[in-house]
């Protein structure tokens, strides 16, 4: 059992947390054998478990009506407080297994919902009924399926963009060793943000997490993504409810074609000369600017100069700020510690190389702290009033040296470019 999570056997009575939103409308039997839920979560024995799925809404208050995808499995959406679960109804054993799958895949960082717990429970009044399972996960808050973008006047601008938010997704499961096995429209949830489209893995049922997939299981992924959308939009289409004019038989292989070029982009490894340590920086700024964070680099020497591997990751939102705390005790705002992350890891690359073996990542930020960001601060305190103003102004100092490098096709070096942004931007300067 993972930590924050408790089981129960069978209950002598319903719990639940909180009243029901209108109350549940007449008594219900709780035939839950079984449960595995992480802590802080309801118990959901108020549910009626035992009866048919059909009778649930005119059972019990707690079951909402809400859009939902396409599924083999029955689904219902129920209210505890102010927060919104998902029911998949399944096998027991299958609903355990995912909601374990699950549990790796928000381990590593993957856009994927939340599971909250599974339960196994009498799934109808016959005597000797095998038990069904339910899987319970957090509701995504704002997600639309693919259905109501393709259904409802307005969206039609996110129709594209669905194609690069479904490559970018299967991309960064692949690259956390998680193989789908059902990848589809309808298992996925799509998150409108600014303008653009996030994607998110709903159902992970026929999904396995691994160290790293090979070259087969990633080409059966885009296999099974290729037939599946296919047959999605036919669908659709045949309902006469799609306001889309993308071609059912093209769109999947649209989608495996971003796939591939990103894919490439991510993972490629390249040879840098020496003088060329610059490029480490133009690479982690394309890979960040296609929403991935680089979790490692390393710079491994080769009789022609050095080869550049990056791996890379998915993070929260306040994940760089947070490590950068730990390592430095640096309290900064989200892309500030990402600019700065960048430069330990690619200072940790360097001694690594200089010294023929690994360096801890503790070690690179502490002598990144006191050999470049004091040095550099220090050199800077004319532009300064308090820390949060040096983290801001070391930072442009970064982007800074970052653009010179780029204009000189070579390393200007840190010094280099705090005396030339000095001699830019520093009291004389601000002064005329």
């Amino acid at each position: 059992m993972m930590p924050g999570q408790y089981a129960m056997g069978v209950p002598r009575r319903a719990g639940g947390t909180g009243p029901s939103p209108r109350g549940i409308l007449r008594p219900v039997r709780v035939p839950v054998l079984k449960a595995q839920l992480r802590a802080g979560a309801p118990d959901f024995l108020d549910l009626p478990w035992g009866h048919p799925v059909a009778e649930w809404p005119t059972l019990s208050g707690r079951v909402l009506e809400l859009e939902r995808g396409i599924s083999r499995h029955e689904v219902l959406f129920v209210s505890y407080d102010q927060r919104i679960f998902a029911v998949k109804l399944t096998t027991a054993a299958a609903a355990a297994k995912e909601y374990a799958t699950l549990l790796q895949t928000e381990e590593r960082g993957l856009p994927t919902v939340r599971a909250v717990g599974w339960l196994s429970a009498v799934g109808s009044a016959d005597e000797g009924a095998e038990p069904v399972g339910a899987l319970i996960t957090e509701f995504l808050d704002g997600s639309l399926p693919f259905r109501t973008m393709f259904r409802g006047s307005g969206l039609e601008r996110y129709q594209n963009r669905l194609l690069d938010a479904m490559a970018g997704l299967l991309v960064r499961l692949h690259l956390a060793g998680c193989y789908w096995g059902d990848c589809s429209l309808s298992n996925t949830l799509f998150l409108r943000d600014a303008g653009e489209l996030a994607a998110y893995l709903v159902d992970a049922e026929t999904s396995e997490v691994h160290p790293s997939l090979s070259e087969g299981q990633r080409r059966q992924d885009l296999l099974i993504l290729e037939e599946n959308v296919a047959g999605e939009l036919v669908d659709l289409q045949a309902s006469g409810a799609s306001t889309s004019d993308l071609d059912p038989f093209r769109t999947g292989a649209l989608i495996c074609q971003r796939y591939e070029r990103l894919w490439r982009e991510v993972t490629r490894e390249e040879v840098l000369a020496p003088g060329d340590t610059w490029r480490v920086q133009e690479r982690i700024r394309s890979l960040n600017a296609l929403g991935f964070t680089v979790s490692e680099v390393e710079l491994v020497a080769e009789a022609e100069g050095s080869r550049l591997r990056l791996r890379t990751m998915v993070t929260d939102r306040n994940y760089h700020r947070h490590q950068l705390h730990g390592l430095t005790g640096l309290s900064v705002e989200e892309h500030q510690a990402q600019l700065m992350l960048n430069e330990i890891r690619e200072m940790r690359a360097e001694m690594s190389r200089e010294r023929n073996q690994s360096v801890p990542l503790s070690v690179a930020a502490y002598a990144w702290r006191g050999q470049r960001f004091a040095v550099t601060t220090a050199r800077l305190s004319p532009l300064i009033d308090d820390d949060a103003d040096a983290a801001q102004i070391y930072c442009q100092v970064l982007e800074h040296k970052w653009f010179l490098s780029e204009q000189a096709a070579r390393d200007v070096g840190l010094v280099g470019a705090v005396e030339d942004y000095l001699a830019r931007f520093g009291p004389r300067t601000r002064k005329t």
